[in-house]
């Protein structure tokens, strides 16, 4: 599954799952586009990469915000002239009970993990359309195929992802251009850190596989579909969840 002169975009990139994936596609032969909010973790994984051989431009950039996208996804055309590979990773969750989240925490759950999907997708495909190949991989969660105690809005953006997927599969396939779905189960992440260890124990022994994923499980699978090797797969949802929940 190699990527040898690809070049890649990778949301989310500062840290954690992205990070993880943007330092696959740099191991496997890709420059990599390194997009998060956070300048300084954008620039820390630019670096990694860049110790790889790779190029790997840092872009600070809000998912939610349409115009800041459509720039860095301008800047990463510049810097690459093309542009392989997408990976919609970045996104945001607070897990409380739903009564007690506020609209203003919906808009934000909400343009984080599905709008910044959408401005993504929409900045790249035309050019993916017009060059007759491209990869897009949509990272969800198992959150939006099965729901989530405490994640509810989450989950929520998180099952429309999965939803824009297939259909955007559709829509994208005659031009050449393929479009996943990762859906992660529970993962090493900050946010997983965050939570009780009762509830981290209890999400271990209900996993097969008597662990929680790595961001590198996340990231391989990413590989899968960023390579040729998924070249007659589109518009799929693939749980990386240890066997936690499977398709019916």
């Amino acid at each position: 599954m190699q990527l040898e002169g690809k070049k890649a975009i990778v949301t989310g990139a500062g840290q954690g799952i992205g990070k993880a994936i943007a330092l696959e596609l740099a191991r496997r032969g890709s420059d990599v586009a390194v997009c998060d909010l956070n300048r300084e973790t954008a620039d820390a994984t630019s670096q990694e990469i860049q110790s790889l051989g790779r190029r790997a431009p840092a872009f600070a950039v809000d998912v939610a915000d349409h115009q800041a996208v459509a720039g860095a996804v301008a800047r990463a055309l510049q810097a690459f002239g093309q542009i392989d590979v997408l990976v919609n990773n970045a996104g945001w969750d607070k897990i409380q009970p739903f009564v007690e989240t506020t609209p203003d925490f919906w808009d934000r759950v909400i343009d984080i993990n599905y709008k910044g999907v959408l401005n993504f997708s929409h900045a790249v495909c035309r050019h993916m359309a017009e060059r007759k190949q491209g990869k897009i991989v949509n990272i969800a969660s198992d959150a939006g195929r099965v729901g989530s105690l405490g994640e509810t809005v989450y989950a929520g953006a998180k099952g429309g992802v999965i939803a824009f997927t297939k259909s955007l599969a559709r829509e994208m396939a005659r031009a050449g251009v393929h479009v996943n779905c990762i859906c992660p189960g529970p993962t090493d992440t900050a946010l997983f850190k965050e939570q009780p260890e009762k509830v981290r124990l209890a999400l271990e022994r209900a996993i097969p596989f008597r662990r929680v994923a790595q961001p590198g499980d996340i990231a391989r699978a990413v590989a899968f579909f960023a390579s040729p090797v998924s070249d007659y797969i589109t518009g799929q949802v693939l749980s990386v969840s240890g066997g936690l929940t499977m398709a019916g």
